[in-house]
């Protein structure tokens, strides 16, 4: 084991802790009662880039390379965080305001996952895509001037958003998954969307990188 590798381990061990923890999850729980976005923000941007710097290491073998664009990918990462926050109270709230089916508990879950992840979660692991793709392109910056949406999404992997992102991440893992995370306790549930924005960071990374290893 390299001692990047160590190093990974031991912080990974360190988060795993920190939510066990009852004190330190309070502290948690608490400064994201008060400070939702911004929480929400500072986790995504951590923990999203994180699961990409674990595929870099898993395709080639190391943590980090200038090309990567750490800090685009974690501004990038916070902000998308704050728009999932903004989805998780608008899709919570309005589907089970339409539906009326609370007193079902799992049906209200699955259909308020179901919604997000048909009309939220395309257009942000659109956008996910379009801007990762342009930190590629401009060697780890994201260049103000140079953005371009419509060349962006001339050089897009389309296959790769359909036959992966869309048609299996989105009905075989986000649809279940976030249906167990509208089953929690709303306590319970950020702690829980820290875990998937994890793993949510580790899919797309796969899904955008033009050098996967089959």
């Amino acid at each position: 084991m390299k001692r990047t590798d160590l190093a990974a381990f031991v912080l990974i061990a360190l988060v795993v802790a920190f939510f066990i923890y009852e004190p330190t999850r309070a502290l948690y729980v608490s400064a994201y009662n008060n400070s939702p976005i911004i929480i929400s923000f500072i986790k995504f941007a951590f923990l999203a880039t994180f699961g990409e710097l674990l595929v870099l290491r898993i395709r080639k073998g190391i943590y980090y390379k200038k090309e990567f664009g750490l800090f685009p990918k974690m501004m990038i990462w916070g902000v998308l965080g704050i728009f999932i926050y903004f989805a998780f109270a608008i899709f919570s709230v309005g589907v089970s305001n339409l539906f009326k089916v609370q007193d079902i508990p799992i049906l209200n879950a699955f259909l308020i996952s179901l919604f997000m992840n048909i009309i939220f979660a395309p257009v942000m692991m659109l956008i996910h895509h379009l801007t990762d793709l342009h930190i590629t392109q401009e060697s780890g910056k994201f260049a103000i001037k140079s953005f371009s949406p419509l060349s962006l999404f001339k050089s897009a992997d389309w296959d790769k958003m359909w036959s992966f992102v869309y048609k299996k991440t989105i009905p075989f893992f986000w649809i279940p998954a976030h249906t167990v995370t509208f089953l929690l306790p709303s306590q319970f549930r950020t702690l829980f969307a820290a875990v998937l924005s994890v793993a949510l960071g580790l899919l797309l990374a796969f899904s955008t990188g033009k050098n996967k290893k089959e």
